[in-house]
């Protein structure tokens, strides 16, 4: 197998794996059927449950290519220190990602999950960027995560607020 083809192949399995250990952290930590959900206080904004994990599927698919492609290309372009740099952040992104769900629906900490949400929110826009940074497209793609990661933190925020008294 050639150089090539082997970074490829690492690239995808690191992403794929990183993505879909997340997607599974956070899904075991989300519940929408609890008492405690289904008393908050929740804006008429927020979209129908069904919706997310339809977006979610569709989101964590994107970053785990994205995310393989880019850190292939840096590593095809013999810049492996930026393809390091770049697993980093996905790393840090990821970790973010799936603590929301542990800190929003495990621990029921609706202040400190509006900070992680924001944190989270951040680092997807640093990812795309990143992404951006090795192609335009790629960080074209990477935008709808950022901005569904944008408009949870704003969700998030805004049932912290409503329920501060409860």
């Amino acid at each position: 197998m050639s150089k090539k083809k082997q970074r490829a192949k690492k690239a995808w399995g690191q992403s794929l794996a990183m993505t879909a250990a997340t997607a599974v952290s956070g899904s075991i930590a989300t519940d929408t059927d609890t008492l405690w959900y289904k008393a908050l206080d929740k804006p008429k904004w927020q979209p129908p449950g069904w919706l997310f994990p339809i977006v979610w599927t569709g989101l964590y698919a994107g970053i785990a290519a994205t995310s393989a492609r880019s850190i292939e290309a840096l590593e095809n372009r013999g810049k492996g220190d930026e393809a390091d740099r770049f697993r980093a952040a996905l790393g840090t992104n990821l970790v973010l990602n799936q603590a929301w769900s542990w800190t929003f629906f495990k621990a029921q900490k609706l202040g400190p999950a509006t900070g992680v949400a924001a944190a989270l929110a951040a680092s997807s826009i640093d990812l795309a960027r990143r992404s951006g940074d090795v192609d335009k497209g790629k960080g074209l793609e990477l935008t709808p995560y950022a901005l569904w990661c944008s408009f949870a933190t704003v969700l998030t925020a805004s049932i912290w607020r409503r329920n501060k008294r409860k």
